[in-house]
């Protein structure tokens, strides 16, 4: 069953009651509620929410992913269980024991598949995508030639020609529609890390992601292949004529279906986040040595 995305921009007050989280509302509006082992994602954008610690230890103990923005109304912080595995010390164990030549070919996995999905979505909007091909099929272990950076390059000055006025820069300060990529991008890392502790892993040990900084670095490296999911609610956004100068409730409500969003994996359609598990649970077992493959979804 898919799990819930869950966004709140309204002073709120949130609590349990019989495995239930009960929304409450200043303004004495009819209050609501959600069973607890349906939520996958909470948004938190808005300063004046209040949030039980009993409520907070139900959705940790669900494996809901807790996201809280800024008062820029950006993702700012990521709350996730540290136990959601029984096997928990075994595959930490194997995950830190991986050694670098298969951690280098699970980076060339990675980044052909990113690179095939992007060329799949380049191909929707009529772009010549036979560099992209040859780039991916010419990605080595661990992409010494950095051809994920060649594809990104010619991907990003192709994919939004004709809906933006200038030339597109991608960066996480630059300009629009670079805030609702940096918006959906922090929804997916989300779902990524979620799934990546589900499968008893850390999602700070990356596989090429290597930031002293970064507690992300494992969901960081296996969102790659999922990122342009994101691009095409983006570019859909764009299409339609929305202002994207400002992330707007509307922006934001068509943002958060990315885990809804239908991917392929081995010819399987399901759900975004439904999908990320069989990735994360695939590279445990690439960990483990019973598979050299991450499953990774088509864009298509």
């Amino acid at each position: 069953m898919i799990k819930r995305t869950l966004y709140f921009s309204n002073p709120t007050y949130l609590k349990v009651k019989d495995e239930q989280m009960v929304i409450e509302y200043p303004d004495d509006t009819e209050n609501k509620s959600v069973p607890i082992e349906d939520i996958g994602v909470v948004v938190l954008d808005s300063p004046q929410i209040t949030m039980t610690h009993v409520l907070i230890n139900k959705l940790l103990a669900n494996n809901a992913a807790v996201i809280t923005t800024d008062d820029r109304h950006m993702p700012s912080g990521l709350l996730f269980p540290l136990e959601a595995n029984t096997l928990q010390s075994e595959r930490f164990a194997n995950q830190i024991g991986a050694s670098l030549p298969l951690k280098k070919q699970l980076w060339q996995q990675t980044v052909q598949a990113k690179i095939a999905n992007q060329s799949n979505l380049l191909k929707f909007r009529g772009v010549d995508v036979e560099p992209m091909l040859y780039w991916a099929r010419s990605v080595k272990s661990g992409d010494p030639d950095n051809y994920e950076g060649r594809a990104a390059a010619y991907y990003w000055k192709n994919l939004f020609e004709g809906y933006i006025d200038d030339a597109f820069t991608r960066g996480r300060y630059e300009d629009e529609p670079n805030n609702l990529l940096n918006y959906g991008y922090a929804v997916l890392r989300a779902v990524i890390a979620r799934n990546l502790v589900a499968s008893g892993l850390l999602p700070t040990l990356g596989i090429h992601h290597r930031n002293r900084y970064n507690a992300f670095c494992l969901a960081d490296d296996i969102m790659e292949p999922y990122r342009p999911f994101v691009d095409a609610v983006v570019l859909d956004i764009l299409i339609s004529g929305d202002d994207c100068s400002k992330l707007t409730k509307e922006i934001k409500s068509k943002l958060l279906i990315i885990p809804a969003v239908d991917v392929i994996i081995d010819g399987k359609s399901s759900p975004l986040m439904v999908g990320a598990q069989r990735t994360t649970a695939s590279l445990y077992d690439c960990f483990e040595g019973t598979s050299r493959k991450i499953l990774y979804p088509t864009f298509s």
